[in-house]
């Protein structure tokens, strides 16, 4: 039975931010025992291929409770957290208090993904991390990413994947469907918190799909990183001049 979070058409947008009003307090707790606290790395690995330089401007969508933001700061750039979801954003700037005096805090705005509230190319770097795989409309989510990146700026998806082996990709997805749930009944009360992420993934075109739209939208310069044999993927992909 799919997850009550997860739905399709004009509600998903709804459902999905009452799912992560529901996780936030415990967002971060529950990142580290599903991944085994390998979504640390991930999202450094994330960082390295970024490549920020000091004084760049960078857009981190879907920064939910400001990871990603955070180590984008660290690295000197000046950071822009974008989410939808506020419990989420009160936890990033409840956060950015542990940082005070050590970098230039994110700027951690509210708003819709799909309408991104930024003129065009106005930033050198976008990030979007376990986010672009919750929006209602793919392609959308994916023209607005591109289309707030400036020339030469590149663009940085970091999801859950779709193995290619068949076999890993059933484990995978055996553990998602049956392991994971259990973190949310156990922190959040509700299975169907955690059961939403396999839902989701299923329709997802993962890092395959972010690659032939990036392919379509104009990046000639595109790499996929795959990480444990693609069950996380990382989409890179540089503007070009034009």
């Amino acid at each position: 039975m799919a997850s009550k979070f997860y739905v399709e058409g004009e509600t998903r947008a709804a459902r999905v931010e009452d799912l992560f009003a529901a996780i936030a307090p415990r967002y971060d707790l529950i990142n580290d025992l599903q991944s085994f606290g390998l979504h640390r790395w991930w999202k450094r690995r994330l960082l390295k291929l970024a490549a920020v330089r000091p004084g760049e401007a960078a857009l981190d969508v879907c920064c939910g409770t400001g990871d990603v933001a955070f180590a984008l700061a660290a690295a000197g750039a000046t950071v822009t957290g974008f989410d939808f979801s506020e419990p989420m954003l009160q936890v990033a700037r409840h956060r950015a208090g542990r940082f005070s005096g050590r970098i230039t805090p994110p700027d951690f705005r509210q708003g819709d993904a799909l309408n991104l509230p930024f003129p065009d190319a106005a930033f050198d770097v976008v990030t979007i991390s376990y986010g672009l795989r919750n929006l209602a409309d793919f392609d959308r989510g994916m023209r607005e990413l591109a289309r707030v990146l400036r020339p030469h700026g590149r663009v940085l998806v970091l999801d859950f994947g779709k193995p290619d082996n068949a076999l890993w990709r059933w484990g995978y997805f055996q553990y998602l469907r049956w392991l994971v749930p259990v973190f949310g009944r156990v922190f959040c009360g509700d299975g169907d918190t955690h059961g939403y992420i396999l839902d989701s993934l299923k329709k997802y075109p993962a890092q395959r799909g972010v690659d032939a739209k990036l392919a379509e939208l104009g990046f000639a310069e595109r790499r996929v990183v795959n990480l444990l044999g693609g069950v996380m993927g990382i989409n890179w992909a540089r503007r070009g001049a034009g």
